[in-house]
């Protein structure tokens, strides 16, 4: 009995390398490594918009609220936006996500014969004086030499 204690004492020989081991270290330094890269993105984006944050410029908060800021104060991080005429909001200025891009609107022609008035007016130029003959001769040389 005392050997068998004796024997689970004793140290065994020392193992070799484990790769399990090594994989596992890189896949906790690269956890590690996107962590801390992530961060420093995000900081870098709300540095980003807290310099472009002026009054006048129109902005969406964390919660989908529109508004125009009206009012900034940095020392308590406030900002005043305007969501409507003469309604205003005060809201912390890390609850502004994102700075919001007026695009200029596109109008389009209420009548579509507009769109096609120049090149209609152009054909009727070409083919107002011809005749039906003269019109197939035309029209048989566009599509190549009969065989």
């Amino acid at each position: 009995m005392l050997i068998n204690i004796l024997a689970t004492a004793t140290p065994a020989a020392a193992k070799p390398f484990d790769p399990m081991l090594l994989i596992m270290l890189l896949a906790f330094g690269f956890l590690i490594f996107t962590m801390f890269r992530g961060r420093k993105k995000a900081a870098k984006a709300q540095e980003t918009l807290r310099s472009s944050l002026a009054v006048g410029t129109e902005v969406m908060t964390q919660f989908g609220l529109f508004g125009t800021v009206r009012e900034i104060d940095t020392e308590n991080n406030k900002v005043v936006l305007e969501v409507s005429p003469g309604n205003t909001v005060t809201v912390h200025s890390q609850a502004v996500a994102k700075v919001t891009v007026q695009e200029p609107s596109i109008t389009a022609p209420d009548d579509v014969s507009s769109l096609t008035m120049d090149k209609a007016s152009e054909t009727r130029d070409l083919t107002a004086g011809e005749t039906p003959e003269e019109t197939l001769r035309r029209l048989d040389g566009d599509n190549g030499p009969k065989a």
